[in-house]
């Protein structure tokens, strides 16, 4: 997919008294089962993500979403319907050590069993990514999770992009490339046959995931990035406030942007591109009279 795309990075939530793995279960199941499992669900549902028989890579990478991504799928494979199998799968793309062993913790008391695999992808991006590295470092991951998954015979790839992840990448191509682009729910992988990329974290809105982490007392990681860390930020964080600024002006603005990508209107747009042609309404122009202004 072209366009600007998510990071992958995280806020690093404080640490709290880290609870019971079945009392973090039993909250899933109850207390955020609206916000979090629901939402969860519908997206599969909606957007026919999962079918049975299927085999999903579930990509880890220790942050709040890939966490709670993977909680919510093993309470689907309980007790959903549809008979599907797991792989948790984490590339290691240079984690300082005491990271890799938080990371390791979290999921072992989450019962969450992860295979690791390592890529070097943090020293490759210091390199070549200069002044801009999320981009480059977020493509490189991407292909080397797919090359794992397809090794595990894995159909399906399930990335932790959430509600806020979309309407900021579709204000992001709106702002900075001039395009009405945004994260699609899920898609056919270009490269690796066969293997098809899910977002069932589509609805569920960040908020809700920090106050389930923060309640499980789970510190999750941030994108454990060295590289970022000393570069120049990217432009995400700007968008992020400027929707923030934007929500206390107008109300729902986050959920009407999101609702802009289903209601496109191509009667009532200038152009559109299909693959590599673009198209201009003047194409389809007949000349008619109109009384629309």
């Amino acid at each position: 997919m072209s366009g600007i795309a998510g990071s992958g990075c995280d806020v690093l939530l404080p640490l709290g008294e880290l609870k019971p793995l079945n009392e973090i279960e039993r909250s899933i199941i109850k207390g955020y089962r609206k916000v979090l499992l629901s939402k969860f669900i519908r997206a599969i549902k909606d957007y026919k993500m999962i079918a049975d028989g299927d085999r999903v890579a579930v990509a880890m990478s220790g942050g709040k979403d890939s966490l709670v991504m993977a909680k919510l799928f093993q309470e689907l494979q309980k007790h959903g319907t549809i008979k599907f199998e797991l792989e948790f799968i984490v590339m290691d793309p240079g984690y300082h050590e005491n990271i890799k062993e938080l990371l390791i913790s979290n999921c072992k008391h989450l019962e969450i069993p992860i295979q690791i695999f390592e890529s070097y992808i943090f020293d490759v991006v210091d390199r070549i990514a200069k002044d801009y590295p999320c981009y480059m470092c977020a493509k490189m991951r991407r292909g080397a999770l797919y090359n794992k998954a397809q090794e595990l015979g894995c159909n399906k790839m399930a990335l932790g992009h959430h509600f806020n992840d979309v309407i900021e990448t579709t204000f992001l191509n709106i702002a900075y490339t001039g395009s009405f682009k945004t994260m699609l729910p899920k898609l056919k992988s270009t490269n690796f046959a066969g293997l098809e990329l899910i977002r069932p974290m589509y609805y569920i809105e960040e908020k809700d995931i920090i106050s389930f982490t923060q309640n499980s007392g789970i510190q999750a990681l941030n994108c454990a990035c060295m590289v970022a860390a000393k570069k120049i930020g990217n432009k995400r964080y700007e968008i992020r406030a400027l929707i923030e600024e934007l929500k206390g002006r107008f109300e729902n603005f986050d959920k009407k942007l999101f609702k802009a990508a289903e209601n496109v209107n191509m009667e009532a747009i200038l152009g559109w591109q299909k693959g590599d042609k673009k198209y201009s309404y003047l194409d389809f122009y007949d000349g008619e009279d109109c009384d629309e202004e």
